[in-house]
């Protein structure tokens, strides 16, 4: 899990490209980047707390079906969010040809704080609904009791409980942010706005500088550093968590009086927009038959649909993308549950540096991973074949499995080993048979979620494919990167239409709170 990591920081180290890379614009990428994740990071955890308040602690009308439409950015590439609303809110978009104007022309800084901070908050808000969850009844019921009023309770008691939820959340976003590369990509760059992971591609791409895999290592080190110090900055939050007593019971929802109509609509309103706005604009330029052509009956046509779908490199990338993701599944449920029952079955001193190698890609950018795996392809052979791909899908996602795997474990208790032992069976039969088989619920849904996670990824492929290896994500790119934006759109159309069946499929999961024994790690990773 590490060598790619490794491999990075040694061919980085080997050279001293600093003064190019300033030259070329690592200092302004590093601060575009740092302030744009901040900036989303920012407003992320503020929708996010907001979002954990209203729906978890209030007599909102609709909550479960509301929390499924607010959470569906979760479940959209980044990419394809960026290719819909630049579709819907820019020149030539929706609303543009619909009212002859645009509302905003995003291209640059704002519109990538804008798009990450839509796409970071449902993360932010798992994490601080878990915190919520945790905290007992009786804690509110007590200062209720000695005279507080229901906001008072909130800003005396609530928030301070949940300050390290919120922490947490921000360094969780943040590093998410500083990797992100479809957007910048997308919405950035036309605008000139670049960031470290567009300042990477830029590089692999173009071969404008002498030694562009050790160059981008260099890139690949800071970004690194940045990822690691979020994940040292996270531990240290997490050792202000607070464990309560009590018996554990939630709180009984707040009535919101005469606020809960108008809060209600504002709240459906925006869940509604976020929901199929992004959709509409991707439908609507996929209707067309060429750009700048206005949409009425006559000229609507499902040709790009029929053209995306039945082009060949769709045909090779939907293939690559499906083989990729099963393969990623498979490999990563196996390795998973193997680092899963290891480190809850081995003594502290032990687990830690197993677990510490399976759980830190998660926080480096994919980008970092990716080049990693370019550098270990050229050494054995794997350059340019699905397999370096596969490495890289198994780098990064194995930690997926591993935390869904990890609380189950540790819930069995090793009592039910050593009775099969005491009945005859060997130790290696006593685990099988008991906690590996009472686990594979749970591996199942990590496996899911990795395939999930792979078949639409774009960050780590887009340095990876070759002739013949495109993966899904990859063929959008190249078709929006073309100026193809009806096929793009035609294509993101599709795929944003199967991730919202999917969040429907899982809905039941989020739109019911989960007990106070979920842990808002947990809960985020998922």
């Amino acid at each position: 899990m590490v060598l790619p990591l490794a491999l990075v920081i040694s061919l980085g180290l080997g050279a001293n490209h600093l003064p190019e890379l300033i030259e070329q614009g690592l200092l302004r990428a590093t601060a575009n980047s740092l302030v744009s994740s901040a900036l989303s990071a920012i407003g992320a955890v503020i929708i996010g707390t907001l979002m954990a308040f209203l729906l978890d602690r209030t007599d909102l009308p609709g909550r479960g079906a509301l929390r499924l439409l607010l959470l569906t950015p979760l479940f959209i590439p980044p990419f394809i969010g960026a290719i819909a609303w630049s579709g819907l809110l820019t020149d030539g978009g929706l609303v543009d040809r619909m009212f002859g104007f645009s509302p905003w022309n995003f291209y640059g800084g704002p519109g990538v704080v804008f798009l990450l901070t839509l796409h970071a908050y449902p993360m932010a808000y798992f994490v601080v609904a878990a915190a919520l969850r945790r905290i007992p009844a009786e804690l509110e019921e007590a200062s209720r009791l000695s005279g507080a009023t229901p906001s008072r309770t909130q800003f005396d008691i609530t928030l301070p409980l949940i300050r390290p939820a919120m922490a947490a959340a921000f360094t969780l976003t943040f590093v998410s942010g500083i990797g992100d590369f479809g957007i910048p990509v997308i919405v950035g760059l036309p605008a000139g706005y670049e960031t470290l992971s567009t300042m990477v591609y830029r590089f692999l791409e173009s071969g404008s500088v002498a030694s562009p895999l050790q160059t981008v290592s260099q890139i690949g080190i800071v970004l690194l550093l940045l990822g690691v110090l979020g994940t040292l900055l996270d531990r240290q939050v997490t050792k202000g968590s607070v464990e309560f007593g009590g018996t554990g019971r939630p709180a009984d929802p707040q009535a919101l009086g005469r606020a809960r109509v108008p809060l209600g609509l504002i709240a459906w309103v925006t869940g509604v927009v976020v929901t199929l706005a992004p959709l509409v604009g991707l439908a609507v330029r996929a209707l067309l038959p060429a750009p700048g052509v206005p949409l009425t009956l006559e000229t609507a046509t499902l040709d790009n649909f029929r053209r995306a779908l039945t082009a060949s490199t769709t045909v090779d990338g939907v293939t690559n993308s499906v083989v990729l993701a099963l393969g990623a599944a498979l490999v990563c449920g196996v390795l998973g549950l193997l680092v899963a029952l290891f480190t809850t079955r081995l003594s502290g001193r032990d687990r830690e540096p197993m677990l510490l190698s399976v759980l830190l890609p998660q926080a480096v950018p994919g980008l970092v991973i990716a080049t990693g795996w370019l550098i270990l392809g050229r050494y054995t052979g794997l350059f340019n074949t699905r397999w370096v791909i596969l490495g890289a899908y198994v780098t990064a996602f194995t930690a997926i499995v591993v935390q869904t795997v990890r609380g189950p474990l540790a819930g069995i208790h090793s009592s039910m080993e050593e009775a099969a032992r005491i009945g005859g069976a060997t130790a290696l039969r006593s685990r099988l048979d008991t906690s590996v088989r009472l686990a594979l619920p749970s591996v199942g849904i990590g496996m899911i979620m990795v395939a999930v996670t792979a078949v639409r990824e774009l960050t780590l492929s887009v340095l990876l494919v070759a002739p013949g290896t495109q993966t899904l994500g990859v063929v959008i790119f190249q078709y929006q990167r073309a100026g193809d934006y009806n096929a793009s759109s035609a294509l993101s159309a599709v795929l944003m239409v199967v991730g919202l069946l999917v969040l429907a499929a899982f809905g039941a999961r989020y739109s019911r709170p989960a007990t106070g024994s979920e842990s808002a790690t947990g809960s985020i990773r998922a």
